[in-house]
């Protein structure tokens, strides 16, 4: 009987617990530069959370090695809910994958809730001959190897949505790798290479402009920046190929599954906004909220989908 009042006295103060967090700032640590597209979510993010919780939520910046350096300040942090990881593909589904990480994403971290999801775009040179996706991976087919594809570096989300694309084609094409997606995008529209699958964030204004001719969207659904673009799922008749990368906050492991749980909550009400969905759309996002349970089954099915690529496409990078 002593033990039941025990546990039960312990679950009325976590309760009680969760309901006073946050009593004091909270650092959210983003592993970018300022301006990235995580940096940028994060703060809108943070700005809204602040309001509502009344409490502050400091971004800081912390930038280097592929995201990984910012990613492990959190993972080695007091697990008490007053840091917070900006989380995205790269240092957390893709990098462990591809190289290795100080951190394990699923050991070290607490999921928290998604954010949004980045959609890409498969573009090409103007002068590329196929009116349509159907047509682009019949040239593909009928030319093995004659074409090549940018990307931002190998092993970059990117690469990997491009090699994913090509692999359910069943179609080759040549990687030419770079240091970005702004020069990769740049010798597209130059001609210098035929294709990329790149973020509609960065292609969008060369999309209107003329300077690229857009085949159709990476996601299963219409993205909200650009909804005149099919799936690729249904243009080039593709069943099944949906890729995006995904940007969410996690927490260091170990931390209080109430605290999250309660910054969650507020983030699926921000997120169902129309204010904030149209804000995330101006960036070429696409809102997206989760409960820390479905954000936990949604990194693990991503870390395998990003390992099977990089395997199968026998992907590696120079150490």
């Amino acid at each position: 009987m002593k033990i039941i009042v025990a546990l039960m006295g312990l679950a009325l103060s976590v309760s009680a617990w969760a309901q006073s967090y946050p009593n004091r700032a909270v650092k959210v640590v983003v592993p970018w530069p300022p301006g990235q597209a995580t940096d940028i979510a994060a703060r809108v993010v943070a700005e809204k959370l602040q309001g509502v919780l009344g409490q502050p939520f400091v971004v800081e910046n912390r930038p280097g090695a592929g995201g990984s350096l910012g990613s492990d300040v959190v993972a080695k942090s007091a697990p008490d809910g007053y840091t917070l990881l900006a989380a995205s593909s790269g240092p957390v589904s893709i990098m462990p994958n591809l190289q290795g990480t100080p951190y394990s994403p699923l050991r070290d971290f607490a999921p928290v809730s998604l954010i949004c999801m980045t959609p890409f775009a498969l573009v090409a040179n103007p002068s590329f001959p196929a009116k349509d996706a159907k047509e682009f991976i019949a040239e593909l087919k009928a030319n093995p190897g004659k074409y090549t594809f940018a990307s931002s570096g190998t092993g970059a989300t990117a690469h990997l949505f491009a090699e994913l694309f090509l692999s359910m084609a069943g179609v080759q094409a040549r990687h030419v790798p770079y240091k970005g997606s702004a020069p990769a995008l740049t010798d597209v529209i130059n001609g210098n290479v035929n294709f990329a699958v790149e973020t509609v964030a960065a292609t969008q204004t060369h999309i209107k402009s003329g300077k690229l001719k857009a085949y159709g969207v990476t996601t299963a659904r219409r993205t909200g920046a650009m909804p005149e673009l099919a799936p690729l799922a249904e243009a080039g008749n593709l069943p099944g190929y949906d890729a995006a990368a995904w940007i969410g906050y996690v927490a260091p492991a170990g931390t209080p599954r109430e605290l999250m749980a309660r910054v969650a909550g507020e983030m699926q009400k921000l997120l169902a906004t129309e204010e904030l969905k149209a804000r995330l759309v101006t960036l070429g996002l696409d809102a997206r909220s989760s409960t820390p349970e479905e954000m936990g089954e949604f990194m693990k099915r991503e870390q395998e989908r990003y390992g099977s690529i990089i395997k199968s496409q026998n992907i590696k990078v120079e150490q």
